[in-house]
């Protein structure tokens, strides 16, 4: 296994802390707001910052919005959790249902050095239990909705954090940036 190897769950929340409406959509994911104090990254950084990602692991549900909203991912390693029949017309796209810790130590961790979980509440939830994350980024938007799938609920044990970094953005998205203290 490689020792450099990072493991960072990503995750776009509403204020109250929901991933998606009650009807599974996430159409409030844009924000039209406007916060004069905020920075705003060029796509010059966004680009940079993205090519330093070596692989992605979604859940199934994810991995579908992913296809709706045009596919951010480009020819980056993806694998995809499920347990469902899914198939892809992408090479760089793998389905995986087996164990997530041999997955990690086994397949992912030697062959990439920063893995980035981003999404599926319930596989945050996993991945944080398994205790194979080492960072949550979370990225608040500036909305509340009141209902929908929650990014963290009823993890069933308590997990320190040590906050790395705080961004605010100039349309009004808070991100957030946690190491996840080992114990």
């Amino acid at each position: 296994m490689t020792s450099t190897s990072k493991v960072t769950i990503h995750m776009v929340s509403s204020l109250d802390g929901f991933i998606a409406k009650k009807d599974g959509s996430i159409s409030w994911l844009q924000s039209t707001d406007n916060y004069p104090k905020g920075v705003t990254l060029t796509e010059e950084e966004v680009t940079e910052f993205v090519k330093g990602i070596d692989c992605y692991v979604m859940g199934s549900h994810t991995y579908e919005h992913a296809l709706e909203l045009g596919w951010p991912y480009g020819d980056v390693p993806v694998v995809v959790l499920t347990h469902r029949d899914l198939t892809s017309d992408k090479k760089n796209v793998e389905f995986y249902s087996g164990d997530l810790d041999q997955l990690l130590k086994h397949q992912l961790k030697p062959n990439y050095r920063n893995i980035w979980m981003v999404g599926g509440a319930r596989t945050t939830k996993d991945f944080i239990r398994l205790g194979l994350a080492d960072d949550i980024v979370i990225t608040i938007m500036p909305v509340i909705l009141g209902d929908g799938t929650l990014f963290f609920d009823y993890i069933g044990q308590e997990q320190e954090l040590h906050l790395k970094d705080v961004t605010a953005f100039r349309d009004g998205m808070v991100e957030l940036w946690y190491e996840i203290k080992k114990s």
